[in-house]
């Protein structure tokens, strides 16, 4: 059973940031209306399906609600963690009868929650330009807790190597961002020369962006470039790991908070 301080500690950050939707619900909603308008309407008409039977618009819903899911999470858990240390809080936190995992999982669940918010909201706009229908609704749910979390759990450590608040920014907007575009979202690894469909592998992202395609639309671009023996399992590998590079990342947290690398500074 959930102890009261993990409940009281979650419920503040969801209230932090639910209390302020303009800040964290409005840009990217608004942001996502200009992809799909752009991308979608404008230059959907004069691209030719990226795969057969699958619009260019359709195509972009699934990347667009990874790089909203992962950039809130992220940002959430490290903003959090860095303010709470900047503004010297966190010591509240830390000398309360919470365990270091409670602490984490508080941290964690809640940027999940806003990341998975924001995916949703992210959703909703694309079904307004494009018809959607979920192929794979049990997959696509996993894969969206597990990348919300894994991205979450990153943001805490994110929080706590942060020096400064242009480091925050930094490791939003010019690594995970470049990481994303580069992950998929706007075009199909089909399209690609066979030299840089392996390069796009070495790219996590490209793995997080198919699983949630392939959850949502039933489309997997691992069925034509993941070498023949896997092929048919590459969607289920693919979230196979990331749930193990989750459980890692969440470990990593919990000794981070246990030897109190960044918060005592």
């Amino acid at each position: 059973m959930l102890s009261v301080g993990f409940r009281a500690l979650f419920r503040r950050e969801i209230l932090r940031f639910v209390r302020r939707p303009k800040n964290t619900f409005m840009p990217p909603a608004i942001t996502n209306v200009l992809y799909f308008a752009v991308f979608g309407l404008i230059l959907g008409g004069r691209i030719d399906e990226p795969v057969p039977g699958i619009g260019y618009i359709l195509f972009l819903v699934p990347g667009l609600v990874v790089l909203g899911t992962i950039s809130n999470a992220f940002e959430n858990a490290s903003f959090s963690i860095f303010h709470g240390r900047w503004n010297e809080y966190i010591h509240e936190t830390l000398t309360s009868p919470l365990s270091y995992a409670e602490m984490v999982f508080a941290y964690v669940g809640a940027s999940a929650v806003r990341g998975l918010i924001v995916g949703v909201i992210i959703a909703v706009i694309g079904r307004l330009f494009v018809p959607i229908t979920i192929a794979n609704g049990l997959f696509l749910v996993a894969t969206m807790i597990v990348i919300a979390a894994l991205f979450a759990g990153l943001g805490i450590i994110g929080g706590l190597v942060a020096r400064d608040f242009d480091d925050l920014t930094v490791m939003n907007q010019f690594i995970l961002r470049p990481l994303v575009f580069f992950g998929a979202v706007f075009y199909s690894l089909t399209m690609l020369d066979p030299i840089w469909q392996y390069v796009s592998l070495l790219n996590p992202m490209v793995y997080m962006v198919d699983s949630v395609r392939y959850g949502l639309l039933g489309y997997s671009d691992m069925f034509e470039v993941a070498p023949a023996a896997f092929a048919d399992v590459a969607p289920l590998v693919s979230l196979g790991v990331l749930t193990a590079l989750t459980v890692v990342v969440l470990a990593v947290d919990i000794y981070l908070f246990k030897i109190g690398y960044g918060l005592t500074d």
